[in-house]
């Protein structure tokens, strides 16, 4: 239930509504103490500066509706223009891009913003009253020197939201465009990956862990659907209490249905009440999502880089940085004890052992997904060449630079089914380059 209740906050807060809502709310707040404050006299001093002179009656409410309904009018704005970008990079660079611009926060924030400012000015505006109205006020005589009510501070505080909504329509209008542009959608999605490369392997090293592990009582999946969240600090409390050890079958990211084992106890005994207990720790959905998951971001630039290099678009340019971004993150890993530490700490006597993710993994999820689209552009497979080769140079592993040099063979043997004359040349003359530097060890 707790892995539920975690995965149900991360993507509530990521939803495109979640903020606007929430702010709305906020200035609702705002707006009911900032009547309570004029009303009740906490706002008298700002009839002592000389350069904020009092509005009266029609002309607040004119501001208010100003304000009112040009912020409406501009968040119908932003949401359209929103679509349209999301639609364009969709279609563009891949479908399953559409996640990372709904839940941009500088598209949820503006939304938000001008939402907010429109909710503050509407509430506001109801409290004002006109000549001819009485004054809603609980205060003394000197406080309803005006005709009517103008709430002073509730109008001062709409007008610094206005200007506030003003700049943050700037920086929208700059935003978008800025967002959408493939270099930083790329920049974006590597720079994601190398963070969630350096939390899941925080240690150093080139271990990738157990390969052989014992078997025993299995846990089976009761319903189909991708591994979204796994809550492994409470699959370790529940081991550590009834002395049990669990090995984990699937990893975030991996698609079960029903009758797949999720994990095993390896060590002690469980109860069927407690291994349903450890099933509520798992949590699965119709889609992958790069939580806990850095396959998800490695597909996505993948996918980028397919894409660029199919016939229809070939945008060798593309895939090159594509390339680039998959060569840093391959770096990363290649110098990363690929463990993951599920229980904090680096902690020896972990009950839960995860599903090993060894360093051939991530080559094959990575440049081997890549390389038969590469091999049919000699730009693009000359630069793979060249990634591969800055890559083998920031890893000490034998074994793992021997993974290298082998995914290079692989690509060279794939150019000569696709290229040929001069093209092909300069491609096996990059790759006895690279050869030539390699020195396993």
């Amino acid at each position: 239930m707790k892995a539920e209740i975690l995965w149900a906050w991360r993507r509530l807060n990521a939803n495109y509504w979640f903020y606007p809502a929430l702010f709305a709310a906020l200035a609702l707040v705002l707006a009911f103490a900032c009547i309570w404050a004029d009303r009740n006299g906490w706002a008298e001093f700002l009839n002592d500066v000389e350069w904020l002179a009092p509005a009266r009656p029609q002309g607040a409410s004119n501001m208010l509706q100003v304000i009112a309904g040009s912020m409406i009018a501009v968040a119908s704005t932003v949401f359209s223009i929103t679509i349209v970008a999301v639609s364009y990079a969709s279609s563009t660079y891949g479908p399953r891009l559409l996640t990372n611009f709904m839940e941009d926060r500088g598209n949820q924030l503006s939304l938000a913003t001008f939402i907010g400012t429109f909710v503050y000015a509407l509430t506001v505006l109801r409290t004002v009253r006109t000549e001819d109205e009485s004054a809603a006020l609980n205060v003394d005589a000197a406080t309803t020197a005006l005709p009517g009510f103008v709430p002073q501070l509730s109008l001062l505080v709409a007008f610094v939201l206005m200007a506030v909504s003003v700049g943050v329509l700037v920086y929208f209008l700059n935003h978008v465009p800025s967002a959408i542009r493939i270099n930083k959608v790329i920049e974006g999605i590597g720079s994601r990956l190398m963070s969630m490369i350096a939390k899941t392997y925080p240690e150093k090293g080139d271990d990738d862990g157990p390969s052989e592990r014992s078997r025993g009582r299995q846990l089976l999946a009761e319903k189909a659907g991708y591994i979204q969240l796994i809550d492994f600090e409470d699959l370790a409390g529940r081991a550590r209490a009834s002395d049990f050890e669990v090995t984990l079958l699937v990893r975030t990211g991996d698609f079960l249905h029903e009758g797949l084992p999720i994990l095993e106890i390896t060590r002690g005994s469980c109860s069927e009440e407690e291994m349903d207990k450890l099933r509520m720790c798992f949590t699965q959905g119709f889609a992958r999502t790069p939580e806990q998951d850095p396959q998800f971001l490695i597909d996505e630039l993948v996918e980028i880089g397919l894409r660029a290099l199919s016939p229809g678009i070939n945008d060798p340019f593309t895939a090159v940085t594509s390339l680039h971004w998959l060569g840093a993150a391959t770096a990363e890993l290649g110098c990363r004890r690929l463990v993951k530490d599920v229980c904090g700490d680096g902690e020896d006597d972990c009950p839960v052992l995860p599903k090993p993710d060894d360093f051939a993994h991530y080559v094959r999820r990575g440049f081997g997904a890549i390389r038969s689209a590469v091999a049919t552009s000699p730009i693009a497979a000359k630069i793979m060449l060249e990634t591969l080769r800055n890559a083998a140079a920031t890893i000490t592993a034998p074994q793992r630079r021997l993974l290298l040099l082998e995914e290079a063979k692989y690509l060279l043997q794939q150019s000569r089914l696709a290229l040929s004359g001069p093209d092909l040349r300069e491609v096996e003359e990059r790759y006895a380059e690279l050869e030539g530097d390699f020195t396993p060890g």
